[in-house]
């Protein structure tokens, strides 16, 4: 009946792969009819095994794959799929496909078309495990192994897996193909054991039950190695290989099995061989073995026998050592059998006493050594082969010793001391000093801005110069020869400024205080005695020592108040620490920290005003800096009254940074005086008004043109503007001067030039212009609040331009002091200015001066005093100006009593630097100008 009843809920179809995939194509298995909800297997028919192989299986088409889950599972021991619980999606037709890990190559299976039942769907039932791991399954050291476990049921069941030790899965193991397969890597003796797998839905559950045993092939723990061994003695060879089963051993010699007799003994693997003798030299094998595999390892055995031989090992020909030391002599000569020892001193032979001492392996130890021990010692090495001797001399040194050694010192940032190191050694021993810094070799190469070594060979002083704080610590001088070394140690306190604070925080701020905390940073080796603040806000620059309560800081106090703060202001905090020799480092800033608000204190400076248009009262100050606000919402009360009035008029302007206010009313009289006054105010109330200042209102532009105007003109390029003062009363405000516009005939009006006279002048020269044009001119008057109409235009016109020809052929003669000059007229042209006259310059060529005769002439007579050279030109003058200079002439002061010349021919005689010329040049214009 049970049987009956499982043949109900499963199906099983078997399908066969066939190898020839061409006919798979063409032939289909008969179709497996379920009903929904009944578990089926399809099997796959495996061709004969080729290595490992590996299982898939196509639905309906390539290359849609069948995708495991809890309901889905494909064995890779069987190749079969299993189907838990069937479902309509399952209908089609299922392929399976082998393929050989080894070729690579997938054979296809023949189509099973899997079709629904249609007389009923099948009911819940309990778990039927289909796919079950071996109960015993004995696994590789190293291996990977891989337990399936999978069943039919419905609802679909859960797998879930455990030890029956109830240890815990290491993270090795993964659970695969939703928990349908356990993997454990690299299988090891922990991993053996039973496992248990629980498939388990709403109807029941059932257990599958496995175990995994653990073996391991021989591996060598110690293989043997070639050895060679003197003859008579023994030999003992160690084969040791583990493995599960433990392996059991065997021995070769070259190549046949090594017979066990009275002097050939095995035992646990290891070889012992007694009374070697050359015959037992040769090639061994040792096997080590268990029912999972075989291993073996070969090496050689020489049997050797030979006298002593001192070559590849030769004695000490030299050993140094001081008195009251203990000295080790060797003999090892190469020998087989070992060599028996005896020594000798120069022609005596030792033997033991309370301080020689002849040593197992063939050596010498004599302690205590005195002046006397000093000499050749001869070891003799004999075996039943031969003999060998060897020599070595001993050389016996007095001590080394310190006699000055560097003592502890206490010195100051930035001095420089020495640390002795001299000693007494033996004559016969080179010496070498290093030093040692905290524990570390002296680089004097690297540190040589602060190290050097001074004082000779004998001497290993040390001089450290310009001392830093990093320098403090323990030096150790270091004295060795070949045969000993001493040492000897000082400590250096370097004391210097003490380093940063630490920690500095705000532990509590007010409006004009801040609770300042620290800790004390490295004292350096100085007590630390006062300690100072130090402020930054966004407005100061750099740091500022900040006024603390107490005033003074001592070096036991860690906490202070900074008073006098602004607020409203984002300050940072620093330290200083100071100890006798100075101030120290500053710590780092504390955090930024804003001052609580506050009624303003401080109102605005420089309040005045004045000027602006008519009907204008304009009152200005200097704005409040930020950081005497005090606070948000910072503005300015602006109040003012006429002069002798008791009500004051206020306003509010509201931004801190405005500088100006302009009250307009058209009762405000010109230039009328009003008591002004700037107040402040924040958030948190107004502050103080400023002193009382007089402003006046803007004034009355002027109303009247200036009369009497007239324009003359001055020369070519000039013309003078006169005018007649407008009536002004104080009342009206300060005039502040004239305005006078011009333009030429060619030009507009509008287009014209414009030049100022300040104050109550009443006319002005106007340069620039051009020659024998007529200008136009107009004049107002002018104050802050403007300008007034113009007067009626008048106009002038400029003089032609004076000649531009140059008097030219100057002739001077001289008869004692007097000199005569003479030269030709200069006409004018019709567009220049007739000549009126003329002007002599003249100068001594040292001085710096010009002097100036004019004549109507065209001669001249000069009084000079010619104890120096003279340079003279002559210019023609007109209304227009003065005209061209002619060439200069110079006239020396060795000129006889009775000298003559012209301007040419007296420069190419008298020749004048081209730099006095060009100095005189630049002289005569500056003052004709």
């Amino acid at each position: 009946m049970l049987l009956l009843l499982w043949e109900q809920l499963f199906l099983v179809s078997f399908v066969g792969c066939l190898a020839d995939v061409e006919s798979s194509r063409t032939r289909m298995r008969s179709a497996v009819s379920v009903r929904e909800g009944q578990g089926v297997v399809l099997l796959c028919g495996t061709p004969p095994r080729a290595g490992e192989l590996s299982f898939a299986w196509i639905f309906n088409e390539y290359p849609s794959f069948v995708q495991e889950d809890s309901r889905r599972f494909v064995s890779q021991e069987t190749g079969h799929l299993y189907i838990a619980k069937v479902e309509p999606s399952d209908v089609g037709n299922y392929s399976c496909v082998v393929t050989s890990r080894a070729s690579r190559s997938p054979v296809l299976g023949s189509p099973t078309p899997l079709v629904l039942r249609t007389d009923g769907v099948m009911g819940e039932y309990e778990p039927k495990i289909e796919v079950q791991f071996p109960e015993t399954l004995a696994a590789a050291k190293g291996s990977t192994v891989k337990l399936e476990c999978f069943a039919l049921g419905n609802p679909v069941p859960q797998i879930n897996w455990r030890r029956t030790d109830g240890l815990p899965f290491p993270s090795k193991i993964k659970l695969r193909k939703s928990n349908g397969m356990i993997e454990i890597p690299n299988f090891q003796q922990e991993d053996a054991g039973l496992y248990e797998c629980i498939t388990e839905n709403s109807r029941g559950k059932n257990i599958a039950r496995g175990r995994l045993t653990y073996y391991a092939k021989p591996h060598w723990v110690q293989p043997i190695q070639d050895v060679e061994v003197a003859v008579e003695d023994t030999l003992s060879w160690d084969c040791r290989a583990s493995g599960k089963p433990k392996p059991s051993y065997r021995w070769l010699k070259n190549g046949e099995q090594l017979a066990i007799e009275g002097r050939i003994q095995i035992e646990n693997g290891a070889l012992t061989i007694s009374n070697l003798n050359l015959t037992d030299s040769g090639r061994y094998q040792c096997i080590a073995e268990n029912k999972h595999g075989v291993i073996s390892s070969s090496a050689e055995l020489r049997v050797v026998a030979s006298a002593p031989d001192f070559s590849k090992s030769p004695m000490k020909k030299l050993i140094q050592v001081q008195i009251g030391s203990t000295v080790d002599f060797e003999c090892k000569p190469k020998a087989f059998p070992k060599a028996k020892c005896s020594w000798k001193k120069g022609g005596e032979q030792l033997q033991e006493n309370a301080r020689i001492s002849l040593l197992k392996d063939g050596g010498l130890r004599v302690a205590n050594v005195t002046k006397g021990d000093a000499g050749t010692y001869t070891c003799l090495a004999t075996n039943q082969f031969g003999a060998a001797r060897g020599s070595t001399s001993l050389v016996v040194t007095e001590p080394t010793r310190i006699t000055l050694a560097p003592s502890n010192l206490d010195v100051t940032v930035g001095e420089s001391v020495v640390l002795p190191c001299q000693v007494q050694h033996d004559p016969l021993l080179d010496i070498s000093f290093t030093w040692y810094f905290n524990g570390s070799l002296t680089d004097f190469q690297r540190d040589a801005s602060h190290f050097e070594k001074v004082g000779g060979s004998a001497s290993g002083d040390l001089m450290i110069r310009n001392i830093q704080l990093k320098h403090s610590g323990k030096y150790v001088c270091m004295v060795k020869t070949e045969v000993d070394s001493v040492a000897s140690a000082a400590d250096l306190i370097v004391r210097g400024s003490p380093g940063p604070p630490e920690h500095v925080r705000v532990d509590e701020i007010t409006d004009t205080t801040a609770q300042i905390s620290w800790q004390e940073g490295t004292d350096n080796h100085s007590p630390v005695t006062t300690y100072t603040i130090q402020a930054r806000t966004p407005f100061s620059v750099g740091w500022q020592r900040a006024t603390t309560v107490p005033d003074v800081i001592d070096g036991r106090t860690f906490t202070s108040t900074v008073v006098d703060l602004n607020p409203w202001v984002e300050y940072e905090f620093r330290v200083v620490a100071t100890n006798k020799i100075g101030g120290g480092e500053p710590s780092l800033p504390s955090e930024k920290v804003r001052t609580e608000e506050a009624v303003p204190e401080i109102p605005p400076s420089e309040v005045s005003g004045g000027g602006g248009s008519r009907s204008e009262l304009v009152i200005t100050w200097d704005p409040v800096p930020e950081e005497l606000q005090n606070g948000e919402g910072f503005g300015y009360v602006v109040a003012f009254r006429p002069s002798g009035t008791t009500t004051w008029i206020q306003t509010v302007v509201t931004s801190p940074d405005t500088p100006r206010y302009v009250f307009r009313n058209e009762s405000i009289l010109p230039f009328s005086p009003y008591e002004v006054k700037v107040g402040v105010y924040n958030n948190k109330g107004e502050g103080p008004f400023s002193a009382v200042a007089t402003v006046f209102s803007a004034e009355e532009e002027p109303s009247t043109a200036p009369s009497g105007v007239s324009a003359t003109s001055l020369s070519s390029s000039a013309i003078q503007v006169s005018w007649t003062a407008i009536p002004w009363k104080m009342s009206n405000g300060r005039l502040l001067g004239y305005e006078v516009r011009y333009w030429n005939k060619g030009q507009k009006e509008e287009s014209s030039s414009r030049v100022k006279a300040a104050g109550n002048e009443t006319s002005i020269k106007i340069t620039g212009l051009r020659s024998n044009l007529d200008y136009y001119t107009a004049v107002r008057a002018y104050n802050s609040a403007g300008a007034g109409p113009f007067s009626a235009t008048v106009n002038a016109t400029t003089k032609k331009p004076p000649p531009s020809q140059p008097p030219g052929n100057v002739v001077w003669n001289v008869t004692d002091s007097r000199v005569v000059l003479s030269w030709e007229e200069v006409r004018a042209m019709d567009n220049e200015s007739e000549v009126t006259g003329y002007k002599v310059l003249y100068r001594t060529s040292s001085q710096g001066g010009v002097e100036v005769l004019t004549t109507a002439s065209t001669t001249a007579e000069l009084w000079l005093q010619l104890q120096d050279d003279y340079l003279i030109e002559v210019r023609a003058t007109t209304e227009g100006g003065d005209g061209s200079s002619s060439q200069q002439i110079l006239i020396p002061r060795l000129a006889s009593m009775d000298a003559r010349g012209s301007g040419p021919s007296v420069l190419s005689i008298f020749s004048v630097s081209s730099f006095l010329a060009t100095i005189f040049s630049l002289t005569l214009n500056s003052v004709l100008c």
